[in-house]
């Protein structure tokens, strides 16, 4: 398997060229893309292939993917990426009821249609709120797949956890949608206290010796990337996450 990496997991440890070298040393093949590293896409292509890594995914912003399409296919271009990913929806503008939420979902399924027509494959990446229960009880994370069948799913299972969902059964029921995984863990109590809660993976609290052997079974997931939103130490992340991964 090729495992991945999430390069926003990297981003106060710069400089990126460190980064690839690093990533590539430790046995990654993949990498994925986020705004960050979009600025010179030639340049930052010309690093991956030094250091053997590909970068088949990457998030792009919902305003760059409605407004700036051409823009976003010229950054995947240059960089190899084939599948889009809209990775967030700021607190202001998330809707706070199920006809909003379908409604967001619309826009994403408009967003697919572009991608697909263009030759790329697109996905939603969610984080707690869409797990958030709201007034009718519903969840809007089930809106937006419902409102936009034909899109995949990126699950950032810690997120799931987080947001009070239970990944098995969002596996069980969506697996086929689920294109791409964030493998990220969350630390044991007490622990990973200036690491906004997060842990290495394989040595928090989410079993995820059980869940890709899940994955493996139940999902179309083809790109698993490591993530963690806030390291002290990126190296030591990347290296023991590996490392878990590699076990299971």
């Amino acid at each position: 398997m090729n495992w991945s990496f999430q390069l926003y997991s990297a981003r106060n440890f710069k400089p990126w060229e460190g980064v690839l070298k690093t990533l590539g040393e430790l046995g990654y093949a993949q990498v994925e893309g986020f705004g960050g590293v979009y600025d010179d896409p030639k340049s930052f292509r010309a690093e991956l292939d030094k250091n053997g890594l590909a970068m088949p995914t990457g998030h792009f912003s919902i305003d760059a993917l409605e407004k700036d399409f051409d823009g976003v296919r010229k950054i995947a271009d240059a960089l190899g990426i084939t599948l889009l990913i809209c990775p967030y929806l700021v607190a202001e503008a998330r809707p706070t009821d199920t006809a909003g939420w379908r409604g967001f979902g619309e826009r994403l399924a408009k967003v697919g249609e572009a991608a697909k027509k263009a030759g790329y494959g697109f996905a939603w990446h969610n984080h707690d709120f869409e797990f958030k229960k709201l007034a009718d009880g519903s969840v809007p994370q089930d809106h937006i797949l419902s409102s936009a069948p034909d899109i995949g799913w990126e699950m950032d299972v810690a997120w799931v956890v987080r947001g009070g969902g239970d990944p098995l059964p969002w596996i069980e029921k969506h697996g086929k949608r689920i294109v791409a995984v964030h493998v990220k863990d969350m630390a044991r109590p007490g622990e990973g206290l200036d690491e906004d809660g997060w842990s290495d993976v394989g040595h928090g609290t989410i079993d995820w010796a059980g869940l890709i052997k899940a994955l493996r079974a139940k999902s179309a997931a083809k790109y698993y990337v490591m993530e963690q939103d806030n390291p002290n130490d990126v190296e030591r992340f990347a290296r023991r996450s590996i490392a878990s991964v590699k076990n299971y």
